[in-house]
C-alpha cells in the first residue's frame, strides 16, 4: 500500500519542489493538496495528481472552480470546510503555506498527519507553543526542512543541546551585500527582488535583503530546538553553501554544507534516495573559497532587534511578523522607501503598546489572529501618509 502525502501550499515554490522530486518515487498518494488564487495551478494539479482532497482558501477562487471542476476522483473543499472535515492520516504532510497565513492550517493538519515537514517559518516563529503542544497530543513529528534548520537538526543528531556552545546560521547577504549604505537607502523593488543565490518568491526575498528573513531564522532556531538565543549567531557566507555551523563545548566544530536547493533537504527529509539529489556533485570551488564574515550593523540594522529577545513564544513575535509583511507589500507597492522598513519596524515594535505583548503567551490561534489584525492596521495608519 502506498503512503499518503499531503500539501499545504501545494501550489507555490515548496509544492513544486515535492512534485518533482516524486515523479521518481511510486510510493506515494497524493491525499491533501492546497493552493489559494492560482486557478492554473490548481486546474493542472487537480488533473495531474488527482489528489482525494484540494482545499481552496480563498473564497472568490473556491466558488468559481467549485462550479467548473468536476472530478470524480478530486472533492474541492473551502477553508471552513477543511477545518470541519475529518480526514485520514497521512504518512506524511509537508506546511508550506507562507506567512501567518500558514499557522492555522498547520495547527489543523496536526491531527491529521504522522509527520509534518515544515516549510514555513512563520507559523514557528508566532505558534511553535501551539504546534509543540498539538504534536505532543497527537504524537505528530514535526520535522524542519528549511535549509538551515535541516542542517542543524541533522548536525545534532544523537546530541543534547547543552553541549552546544555557539550556533552559526549563514546569510547570504542578498543583492546589497556589496552596495554602500547610500545605495541601499535608494534600492528599489527591482533591485531587491533579484536574489544573488536562491531563487524565491518576492516577498521572502525582500526579507533576505534587509536580513528579516534571517532574523525570523534565529528565532525559528531557538523555537526548534530549545537553544538560548544568545547562543545563536549570524555569518554572512554569500555562495549559500554552508547552511549552518554548531560549535560544540568539547572543541568540535560541525559543518552542514550543500548547494542553495530545497530538493536537498526535503528529499532527505522523505527518503534519502533520490536519484536527483543522489547526482548533485560537490563544488571544491566552493568549498576552497568559504568567506565568512560578520553581519555588518550600519547595512543591516534589524539584526539589532535580537538583542534580549525572549527565549520562548509571545504576541510580540505576532508583531514582528505582521509590521514586517504589511511593510513589505508597502514597499513593493513604492509607498515607502527600502529604509523605511527598518524605521518603521523598529519604531512600531518600541510602542508601548507593542512591547508589552512580550509578556503575553498565546495561548490559542484566536489571540494571534487577533494581534496580527490590530497591528496590520497600526502599521498601515503609521507608515502612509
Amino acid at each position: 500500500m502506498k503512503n499518503k502525502i499531503s500539501i499545504l501550499g501545494s501550489t507555490g515554490s515548496i509544492g513544486n519542489t515535492v512534485f518533482r522530486l516524486l515523479k521518481e518515487k511510486k510510493s506515494y498518494d497524493f491525499y491533501i493538496l492546497s493552493g489559494n488564487k492560482n486557478i492554473k495551478k490548481i486546474n493542472y494539479q487537480i488533473k495531474n495528481y488527482k489528489p482525494k482532497y484540494f482545499i481552496i482558501f480563498d473564497d472568490s477562487t473556491y466558488l468559481k472552480l467549485k462550479k467548473k471542476i468536476r472530478s470524480k476522483k478530486t472533492k474541492i473543499l473551502s477553508a471552513d470546510e477543511f477545518l470541519n472535515h475529518q480526514f485520514k492520516r497521512s504518512h506524511v504532510t509537508v506546511a508550506a503555506i507562507p506567512g501567518i497565513a500558514g499557522l492555522e492550517p498547520t495547527l489543523n493538519i496536526i491531527k491529521h498527519s504522522k509527520t509534518i515537514l515544515i516549510a514555513n517559518k512563520e507559523s514557528v516563529v508566532c505558534g511553535w507553543n501551539l504546534i509543540k503542544n498539538k504534536a505532543n497530543k497527537y504524537n505528530t513529528k514535526i520535522l524542519p526542512i528549511d535549509s538551515e534548520h535541516f542542517s542543524i537538526m541533522h548536525l545534532l543528531e544523537s546530541t543534547k543541546t547543552k553541549e552546544i556552545e555557539k550556533i552559526y546560521l549563514t546569510a547570504s547577504g542578498g543583492p546589497f551585500l556589496n552596495y554602500s549604505k547610500k545605495m541601499i537607502l535608494k534600492a528599489k523593488p527591482s533591485e531587491a527582488i533579484k536574489h544573488p543565490t536562491w531563487k524565491m518568491g518576492k516577498k521572502i526575498s525582500i526579507d533576505s535583503a534587509t536580513l528579516v528573513n534571517k532574523l525570523f531564522e534565529v528565532i525559528e532556531a531557538q523555537r526548534l530546538f530549545n537553544i538560548d538565543i544568545d547562543k545563536i549567531s549570524i555569518k554572512i557566507h554569500p555562495k549559500s553553501y554552508i547552511h549552518s555551523i554548531i560549535k560544540f563545548r568539547n572543541g568540535l566544530i560541525k559543518i552542514c554544507a550543500h548547494g542553495p536547493n530545497m530538493s536537498i533537504p526535503i528529499a532527505n527529509s522523505l527518503d534519502k534516495n533520490f536519484n536527483h539529489v543522489n547526482k548533485i556533485k560537490t563544488n571544491f570551488k566552493i568549498l576552497n573559497n568559504l568567506n565568512f564574515t560578520q553581519v555588518d550593523k550600519k547595512k543591516f540594522p534589524v539584526i539589532k532587534i535580537l538583542k534580549k529577545y525572549p527565549n520562548y513564544c509571545t504576541l510580540f513575535d505576532t508583531a514582528l511578523v505582521s509590521i514586517n509583511d504589511e511593510l513589505v507589500n508597502l514597499f513593493l507597492n513604492k509607498k515607502i522607501s527600502f529604509d523605511d522598513i527598518f524605521k518603521n519596524l523598529t519604531y512600531i515594535l518600541n510602542l508601548n503598546s507593542i512591547k508589552k505583548l512580550k509578556k503575553i503567551v498565546p495561548k490559542n490561534y484566536k489571540e494571534i489572529s487577533d494581534i496580527n489584525d490590530i497591528v496590520r492596521l497600526k502599521t498601515l495608519k503609521l507608515s502612509v501618509c
